[in-house]
């Protein structure tokens, strides 16, 4: 795989206020990249600095080998951007909006094609005021894909929607990604991460606090998988403790945990057959990417 985003130790500040303080990080041809972080963490401005939308204070940035700042015309002949704060005039219509945007690349697609690709052939003649979430979203993502970009830069895609919405954009970006491109997806959902992203990026305070797939930063926890249960009253959870791989055993009302290693479930499940109990809610719960997340930024809410 060939590298098509590099950046280096990049600084980026406000006055007084340091937005970005150092990160470095690599993004390869064909995957989806994913950057998650607190609010303020510097995930934005980060990017508004790999396509040429700021000027960084400090370090350096090679995109499809070009810096932004010296070539912003081929760049953005060559990359689609849908960014946080991206709005259009409510009164334009859709295809306006799409023959308007045709009109400001070198070379471009077809865009009545994209309004089927994207579930927009109905609202062709629809106002952009009057499109729901989920519609904007997806003219937003046709935007993006009008100049048949390499890389695709989406940013806080799904805030707002509801969950159908968000699963459905989810497909689209999967889609985006079939097409060989590049998707960079900057967000605050790990589960969207979890879903989508080949590797990821978690930033805060304006760094790069740890780079690598989904499940590797997961398993770098090396945290404990829990199995839950309810169970009657009369139920005496003690007799767990002796399980294989078995830690601790908590009980809170009729809702008994366990946490462990190994082959938790399979070792509990067989102990709790063996006194006749086969609780209809038995379950595992493994670490994930959000408890990576909290280890990393901490629990306290951010202003």
């Amino acid at each position: 795989m060939s590298t098509v985003i590099e950046v280096q130790h990049l600084r980026k500040t406000y006055g007084d206020t340091v937005a970005v303080e150092d990160v470095s990080l690599t993004v390869q041809k064909g995957e989806i990249f994913g950057i998650v972080g607190p609010n303020g963490a510097g995930k934005t401005t980060t990017i508004e600095s790999i396509v040429g939308l700021r000027k960084p204070d400090g370090g350096a940035i090679s995109v499809l080998g070009m810096n932004p700042q010296s070539a912003p015309k081929a760049l953005g002949n060559r990359i689609g951007t849908q960014l946080q704060e991206a709005a259009l005039p409510d009164r334009l219509k859709v295809w306006e909006v799409l023959d308007l945007y045709a009109s400001f690349y070198e070379r471009t697609v077809p865009w009545e094609p994209l309004l089927t690709q994207w579930g927009l052939a109905e609202k062709r003649s629809a106002p952009f005021g009057k499109l729901s979430g989920g519609q904007k979203q997806r003219l937003f993502i046709s935007l993006a894909l009008l100049n048949d970009p390499e890389i695709v830069f989406l940013d806080e895609l799904t805030t707002g929607l509801d969950p159908q919405a968000r699963r459905a954009t989810w497909d689209l970006v999967r889609a985006i990604c079939d097409q060989g491109k590049t998707v960079v997806l900057i967000t605050h959902y790990m589960d969207e991460i979890e879903a989508l992203a080949d590797r990821v990026a978690i930033i805060d305070h304006g760094r790069v606090l740890a780079l690598d797939t989904p499940a590797n930063l997961v398993a770098s926890l090396n945290a404990e998988m829990q199995v839950r249960f309810t169970a009657p009253q009369a139920f005496d959870a003690d007799i767990l403790t002796t399980v294989a791989g078995v830690t601790a055993v908590t009980r809170q009302n009729q809702h008994i945990t366990i946490q462990g290693h190994g082959s938790l479930l399979a070792h509990v499940a067989a102990a709790l057959a063996g006194h006749n109990i086969a609780p209809a809610d038995l379950r595992v719960q493994q670490a994930n990417l959000e408890d990576v997340f909290l280890a990393l930024t901490g629990r306290h809410i951010r202003a």
